[in-house]
This record gives C-alpha cells, sequence and structure tokens, in this order.
C-alpha cells in the first residue's frame, strides 16, 4: 500500500484536493477532522487540554477560539498542546491504515496540513503539495470571517514557505487555474502510484520520477 501525503499552506486549497481524492476512490486520513473529533463535544483531549489550559472548556468541548488565543503566538502553549493532540492524531492514523490495508487499499492519501513542519513526510512514500499564486492565497485567505493581515502573516511565519514545499515534494498540484486543472494533476497522481508493482520483502521501494508524470509535473 502507497502512502501519499498531502500538504499545503492555508489557503492554497488543500481540502478541495482531499475531495477529489475521495472522488477518485482513495481513502484520506484527515488529520485537521481528527483534531476537530478530539476537541468537540466528548473528544479524548478535552479532558487534557483543560488541565493544560483551563477555562477552554464549554458544555463538553472546547471552545476553539479561546484556545486558539492562548497558545497562537506563544511558541510554548503551542508546543505544550501539540504533545497532547499529535500523539492521539498519530493512533488514530495508524488505526487508520490498519484498516485501509485490510480492505487491501493500492493507496492511500495522508492529508496534514503540517506534514513538513511536524515530520510526517517520513511516514510517506511520497508527498504532494497543493500551491497556487501567492495573491490567489491571499485573496482566499483574507475573505474567510474573522482573518486579518496580522493573522494571515502569523500564520504564514508558522508555516514552511510555500517554494520550499514545492521544492520537497514529489508532486505539485496547481490549484490557481481553476478546478479541472487540479483535478487533472490528481487523476494523474492516482494513476501513476495506484497500479505500482510490489517490491521483494526488503528492497526498498522504487519511487516514481517526477518528470515521468505525465499531467502531474511541478509548474514552471
Amino acid at each position: 500500500m502507497i502512502v501519499l501525503g498531502l500538504t499545503g499552506s492555508i489557503g492554497m486549497g488543500k481540502s478541495e484536493a482531499a475531495k477529489a481524492f475521495r472522488r477518485l476512490g482513495v481513502p484520506v486520513f484527515d488529520a485537521d477532522a481528527e483534531v476537530h473529533g478530539l476537541l468537540g463535544p466528548g473528544g479524548r483531549a478535552v479532558a487534557a487540554v483543560e488541565a493544560a489550559f483551563p477555562g477552554v472548556v464549554a458544555q463538553g468541548a472546547v471552545d476553539r477560539p479561546a484556545l486558539g488565543g492562548r497558545v497562537f503566538a506563544d511558541r510554548v502553549q503551542l508546543d505544550r498542546l501539540e504533545a497532547i493532540l499529535h500523539p492521539l492524531v498519530r493512533l488514530a492514523q495508524h488505526r487508520f491504515m490498519g484498516r485501509a490495508r485490510a480492505a487491501a487499499a493500492k493507496l492511500v492519501v495522508n492529508d496534514v496540513p503540517l506534514l513538513y513542519e511536524t515530520g510526517g513526510e517520513r511516514r510517506c512514500d511520497y508527498v504532494a503539495v497543493v500551491s497556487a499564486p501567492a495573491c490567489v492565497q491571499r485573496q482566499r485567505v483574507l475573505a474567510r470571517p474573522d482573518m486579518s493581515e496580522e493573522k494571515f502573516a502569523a500564520i504564514l511565519a508558522q508555516q514552511t514557505p510555500d517554494r520550499e514545499k514545492r521544492r520537497r515534494a514529489d508532486f505539485v498540484i496547481p490549484s490557481g487555474a481553476g478546478k479541472r486543472v487540479s483535478l487533472g494533476h490528481i487523476r494523474a497522481i492516482v494513476a501513476a502510484l495506484s497500479p505500482a508493482p510490489r517490491t521483494a520483502p526488503g528492497k526498498p521501494r522504487r519511487r516514481v520520477g517526477r518528470r515521468a508524470l505525465a499531467g502531474a509535473k511541478r509548474p514552471g
């Protein structure tokens, strides 16, 4: 089973790309959705988060804006939160992978916004990054409720730059030229990775060359 890491900076269109993979029949593990569940009513992280950040829980769920106000600009507090959430997310991811293997899936997607920032690429066979021009990214992000120039800049400062992500990725999925273009790249990635032959035990998997993928070449 091939594990494709999917990532992208804020406003790049990663969520739409993940939906496209699902529509093509590829199982997708959504790290963001898992975090929402952990912090939601009855979530497994609620008690630990309340113990670490008293006052951020209301009606059995974590008040995400209140929690964000406590950790957003404080690296120490953010590390404290991540120490609670990351092990639980990885456990859920491990279970997801187990179910996918049991179902004989040939390809799965590991959708993680901070894939490179957390070293998650080491648990993937390949990485695809969703990217759009900076002007498109900016327009998308600033159109969100409760977003400001200052908050946008602070978020970007916490993320690996898009150029670096594109340099390190095996595939780049452009999202600024319309859904049809993005879907073409996603279809090409699925077609290239799904039929990959099995390797003999103990031998490393041969990585598909970036230039060998028609429709999945990095832009430019």
